[in-house]
């Protein structure tokens, strides 16, 4: 695997390895990486202790790990190396316009195009992770929208980009662009912070973990904080990660790998 890509999917550590011996039990007798299970269990983790499906729950059943009936054991195999690829990515590859929701496309490849750090593949795989594109859900901690951003970043980089008006969370047009907007941001500090020596480690996955955790939190880790000290930053890189397969267009996932895009579960609460 990637150097920092791989090291961040084994750093979810006792916990990717408590759940990978729990569903040990149920696994029958189908032959892929041990790094593929490790990531695909870990993003599934990160995810069922938010109450959804998440989509590596879907790929598990496509390669064969998981028993999921007969929409899920006999399809069409996945190529693991492809999802491995897209796993480790930069995630500014081509997007696989076909995964994602028409009414939010343009606005994601509009905020994939802020900076050149931040592709659409990274935005909308957040957005998968945040709110499964429920554009009204109100989360925790006064988080709102498609984006679920705090709320203090919403009002420093929030507009209103769809000129409705009024500038609001809970519009997706501007929730997206907001987002966009403060990843690149973040993106840009960590490129400064790299530069400067002061951190070390995947330019993306720190700016994950800063829009996860603060960049603060980045700065005094001198890159992506320990497990020990935040498994939030480390639960959120691989969640986010996990869905890269899905999005990317050089992963040549067919339609019938996921379910159809009005079938996604639609969380209530974040």
């Amino acid at each position: 695997m990637g150097a920092s890509g791989g090291d961040d999917a084994q750093s979810s550590g006792s916990s990717t390895t408590y759940i990978a011996g729990g569903i040990a039990t149920g696994v029958v007798g189908c032959f892929v990486s041990l790094a593929l299970l490790l990531i695909l269990l870990a993003g599934t983790f990160v995810t069922a202790a938010l109450g959804w499906i998440f989509w590596p729950i879907v790929l598990l059943c496509k390669i064969g790990i998981l028993d999921c009936g007969s929409d899920g054991g006999g399809g069409s195999k996945v190529d693991t190396t492809q999802v491995i690829e897209a796993y480790n990515s930069d995630g500014r590859g081509a997007l696989n316009e076909n995964a994602v929701p028409a009414e939010y496309l343009e606005r994601i490849k509009s905020a994939g195009k802020e900076c050149s750090q931040i592709g659409p593949i990274v935005i909308v795989s957040q957005i998968q992770l945040a709110s499964q594109f429920n554009e009204k859900l109100v989360g925790t901690d006064g988080r709102e929208g498609i984006s679920q951003m705090p709320p203090d970043k919403f009002k420093e980089f929030g507009k209103d980009d769809d000129s409705s008006g009024e500038t609001s969370a809970l519009n997706a047009a501007d929730s997206i662009m907001a987002q966009g907007r403060y990843m690149c941001s973040l993106a840009k500090e960590i490129d400064t912070l790299i530069a400067n020596k002061e951190v070390e480690g995947d330019a993306l996955n720190m700016t994950l973990a800063a829009y996860k955790v603060g960049l603060d939190a980045v700065k005094q880790a001198k890159g992506v904080p320990k497990p020990e000290v935040s498994q939030d930053a480390q639960s959120y890189i691989v969640g986010v990660r996990s869905s890269f397969a899905l999005y990317s267009a050089d992963a040549s996932l067919t339609d019938e790998t996921y379910p159809s895009l009005s079938a996604r579960p639609t969380p209530t609460s974040s």
